[in-house]
């Protein structure tokens, strides 16, 4: 069976890094190229930990490349309050041989999307910075990308501000460039990964299941996304899962706006569900998750790592 070629766009990050981990040694999926973007902490930082990461799970042999270092347009916040200064505290990692590739991230998705025989899946985990950018720059790429699968957005609230999610905040006008491109897309957002929750016998389970259980261990002792002893919320793995497994996602066609304008709801996905606006569907939107399945599936998938 041939395998689903996908690029990840990321910004490393705690919950970045078990996404990574479980889409580098899925058998289903082959990560052609990871791109970076500032996100969770500055773009030199989350850049060095995607190098870090690939070197400990010793897949130097895919191709890094650097992306954008502040949004579109606004002013660049991280999200070091919760995956620590460097992004990736707790642990310690080897420095990397690998370095980034000469093109930059929107080039390099360009390159690798017109080059591949066969349709490619982005995987965006991060801000869409540069997502927005290759697709404005190069739409000719739009006719061989099978769709974008992003984890962003919420049809409920938010966890940066009142209503919006931290990737789509972080650019609101790149995710508004991104939704209105006409290319297939799915929204696993922050309603799914409140329930995609790694709860503490989880942990204890993988922690000396191999190497990427140990370092998963480590990690989540330093992560804020929830709590260590009453469940950790795996944001960007609910993306992987929903690539593997769709099945443990309830679904609905719908149309998805991107707030700008609002003074205090800037970033915020309107996700119509009842049709108010009259509009032509644009998303498929993740809006809840098996969460006993996804537990398990996140167990057995970190048990294929090295």
């Amino acid at each position: 069976m041939s395998k689903r070629p996908i690029i990840i766009d990321t910004d490393p990050g705690i919950d970045d890094a078990l996404a990574i981990a479980i889409a580098l040694f899925s058998e289903e999926l082959d990560v052609k190229l990871i791109t970076t973007v500032a996100g969770n902490v500055g773009i030199d930082l989350v850049t060095h930990n995607a190098l870090r990461l690939l070197k400990y799970f010793e897949r130097e042999d895919i191709p890094v490349a650097k992306g954008a270092g502040s949004p579109l347009i606004r002013e660049f916040e991280d999200a070091s309050n919760v995956h620590g200064k460097t992004g990736m505290e707790g642990f310690d990692f080897e420095e990397p041989t690998q370095t980034v590739i000469k093109e930059n991230a929107v080039d390099a998705m360009r390159n690798t999307i017109l080059n591949s025989d066969e349709k490619i899946t982005l995987v965006p985990i991060g801000p869409l910075t540069n997502i927005a950018l290759l697709l404005k720059t190069y739409p000719e790429v739009k006719e061989n990308i099978e769709e974008i699968v992003l984890m962003g957005g919420s049809a409920s609230r938010g966890n940066k501000g009142v209503m919006s999610e931290f990737n789509i905040a972080s650019d609101p006008e790149a995710a508004y460039m991104v939704f209105h491109s006409g290319v297939k897309l799915t929204m696993v957002g922050l309603d799914v990964g409140l329930n995609a929750l790694v709860l503490p016998e989880d942990s204890e389970a993988i922690k000396d299941m191999n190497k990427t259980g140990k370092m998963a261990y480590c990690l989540f002792k330093k992560y804020r996304g929830g709590s260590f002893n009453t469940g950790l919320k795996m944001y960007d793995s609910s993306a992987i899962a929903y690539l593997l497994r769709p099945d443990m996602f309830e679904v609905q066609e719908t149309y998805i706006d991107v707030e700008l304008a609002g003074s205090m709801t800037a970033g915020c996905t309107l996700v119509d569900l009842r049709g108010y606006l009259g509009k032509e569907n644009n998303a498929t939107a993740c809006l809840g998750i098996d969460a006993d399945a996804f537990r398990k599936w996140f167990v057995e998938s970190i048990k294929k790592c090295i």
